[in-house]
């Protein structure tokens, strides 16, 4: 069992190309599935919890953008910050989230 590194969706071990996505693939193992779930699970936390402080950009590796919310959230009380926060969670929750590096992370 393979999955895709771009849209995580599982694939034969075999495939050259993602069915989902069209994406040449480099199959992931199962145990790296599983540490992208968490990671997934990690930055919903982070975002609900932390999110007007751009803590779940800085877990994601998007540095530039995560100071930027930490600038806005203690500049404005965490009101502007919050909406952004709020769509971030949006976008995670429906599998659009692409982390710093490009990676979509996805739950799974």
């Amino acid at each position: 069992m393979a999955f895709c590194q771009n849209c995580g969706a599982q694939i034969n071990d075999k495939a050259v190309v993602c069915v989902k996505c069209g994406v040449a693939v480099v199959p992931l193992s199962a145990a790296t599935h599983k540490t992208m779930s968490s990671e997934w699970l990690t930055a919903v936390l982070l975002c609900i919890f932390l999110g007007c402080f751009g803590i779940h950009r800085f877990y994601t590796k998007d540095t530039g953008i995560a100071v930027v919310q930490l600038i806005l959230g203690l500049l404005s009380c965490c009101i502007i910050s919050e909406i952004w926060s709020l769509i971030d969670l949006i976008i995670l929750l429906t599998g659009n989230y692409r982390t710093g590096d490009g990676r979509l992370l996805t739950q799974n």
